[in-house]
């Protein structure tokens, strides 16, 4: 599946974003992209689903109590573009950034920004859902 595809989905779920034309969804659809073809250095440990590959990621770089805090119930934990920045490998961040026509230290910005909020949104039960895509867990939480 193409990042566009999934931008407009996550941008669907997430009432289209804010700020440039590419931001929110169009970052995050960008990245799960990447990761679901297999550009994220592994990210895809979790099966098939990109979001839990890309959750594993963050959490294998010191990202845990962020990550438990937006799949659970309560408050999501902020996280910097900085943060994001060293847990994903570079040429994903590139290609990501690439696509979205801004520089790298802006596409991890607006994907800290992002990032809680989607994940807090496709996880309302307080666990990441099981799917064999992304899409089909992000079409399940639209319904």
């Amino acid at each position: 599946m193409a990042g566009n595809d999934l931008g407009s989905l996550l941008g669907s779920l997430l009432g289209g974003g804010g700020g440039s034309g590419q931001s929110g969804g169009g970052i995050l659809g960008s990245l799960l992209g990447a990761l679901a073809a297999g550009q994220g250095g592994g990210a895809g440990g979790n099966g098939s689903n990109p979001l839990g590959g890309l959750l594993d990621m963050l959490t294998r770089s010191g990202l845990t109590d962020q990550t438990t805090s937006w799949v659970g119930t309560g408050e999501n934990r902020a996280v910097s573009g900085a943060q994001i920045a060293d847990a994903l490998p570079d040429e994903t961040l590139q290609k990501v950034a690439a696509e979205a026509g801004v520089s790298p230290r802006q596409a991890a910005d607006e994907i800290a920004q992002s990032l809680p909020r989607a994940v807090d949104k496709l996880t309302p039960n307080g666990s990441l859902p099981q799917g064999s895509s992304l899409e089909e867990i992000i079409r399940r939480q639209q319904l």
